[in-house]
């Protein structure tokens, strides 16, 4: 790794931040030259090293001419340890106010997760209700995310679609904006077998280099992204991660094997599992939860990190109702309704989606009151 301090003000890209942090780009942004001693060094090591910047434009130019620092990751083919995406990751719910996307409801909300120690944020995931947006509200939430995190934690879009085009349009927007990695779900209703899903992937790997998470949800989807075909799309140089929220904890160490070792970032995609997750090589978790607890989620992945599992575990079970009543009516409902009790957003969800029954929502005020999710 090396760092370089830079002047915001001269940077309109980030090729031209690495050029002025000292380093010279070849053609697919292998390293062709260093002008400092630490980069010339990786050079010589090992000239497969990639110079993966990590910090888009966006966040460069976002510091308004002060001093800022420009911190660049290298990573082998592409991946590599990353400790940027990791820990608890909210997939955050898209407001509405009145039928449109309430935009100081979903900015508010950012503050909120950032405030609360949530390492990365994923916008228009499936909590998001991306599948009851339009493109151009899609886009849109997806470009407010990034303005509001303004570079102080990783925002992963949300861009899958079961058009490959549609998906490849929304990679580019995402990346066009600044976010700092793409979330690409298996194409759903066209239950593609596995030669069609690593087609999928690699169409967009070729077309947007932005770093794309392979996101694989067979309850969703009707289709399942079997750990050898993840294995063989970790080595395209954009695919650097996956998240799973098949609920089986024996693929993280199929996928570590299969897909390049530990270097390939796994997040869990199901609350229930992610302390599980974490315990078989995880590396976070992307949460429905947290939305409503990102505190204690946030905490939870601390005290696995930093060794105290019995203090993870107690947290979980803390959680554990939680986790349950965000899916005991269709999600993001639940969800949805616990942040309006806490006065943070309105429930309104879109059809067919409808909100907490009664019943349902007794269950999420006991699950809330057991977590301390009170306003």
């Amino acid at each position: 790794m090396a760092s370089r301090r830079i002047r915001a003000s001269c940077v309109e890209t980030i090729e031209e931040a690495w050029i002025l942090s000292g380093f010279r780009l070849g053609a697919e942004g292998r390293l062709a030259d260093a002008g400092d001693a630490i980069a010339a060094s990786i050079a010589e090591a090992n000239r497969n090293f990639i110079i993966t910047g990590w910090i888009s434009p966006r966040r460069i130019a976002a510091c308004n001419c002060r001093q800022c620092e420009l911190t660049t990751r290298t990573k082998r083919k592409n991946h590599g340890e990353n400790t940027m995406f990791h820990g608890s990751i909210p997939a955050l719910v898209t407001p509405f106010k009145n039928g449109a996307v309430d935009k100081d409801a979903f900015a508010a909300l950012v503050e909120r997760q950032i405030a609360a120690g949530s390492s990365a944020l994923v916008p228009v995931g499936t909590t998001g209700e991306t599948s009851t947006l339009s493109t151009e509200e899609h886009k849109g939430v997806v470009t407010l995310c990034v303005d509001v995190a303004a570079g102080r934690v990783p925002v992963i879009a949300g861009a899958g679609a079961n058009a490959t085009d549609e998906a490849i349009e929304l990679v580019r927007h995402a990346k066009a904006v600044g976010a700092d990695a793409a979330l690409v779900v298996c194409p759903y209703y066209n239950r593609p077998d596995q030669a069609g899903l690593y087609a999928h992937f690699a169409a967009i790997n070729d077309a947007v280099s932005l770093p794309v998470f392979l996101y694989n949800v067979p309850t969703r989807t009707s289709c399942d992204l079997e750990p050898e075909t993840a294995g063989r799309l970790a080595a395209l140089p954009n695919v650097i991660g996956i998240k799973d929220a098949s609920k089986d904890v024996s693929r993280v160490a199929a996928h570590e094997r299969l897909a390049g070792g530990a270097q390939f970032i796994q997040l869990s995609g199901e609350d229930g599992t992610a302390l599980a997750h974490r315990a078989a090589g995880g590396a976070g978790c992307i949460s429905v939860t947290a939305n409503v607890a990102p505190e204690l989620c946030a905490a939870m992945h601390a005290a696995i990190d930093a060794g105290q599992w019995n203090e993870a575990r107690a947290i979980d079970s803390k959680l554990a109702p939680l986790h349950d009543a965000m899916f005991c009516s269709p999600s993001p409902g639940p969800a949805k309704y616990a942040l309006s009790k806490l006065g943070l957003c309105g429930q309104d969800v879109r059809l067919p989606i409808l909100p907490p029954s009664a019943p349902a929502q007794s269950i999420i005020d006991a699950a809330m009151a057991n977590a301390g999710a009170t306003a």
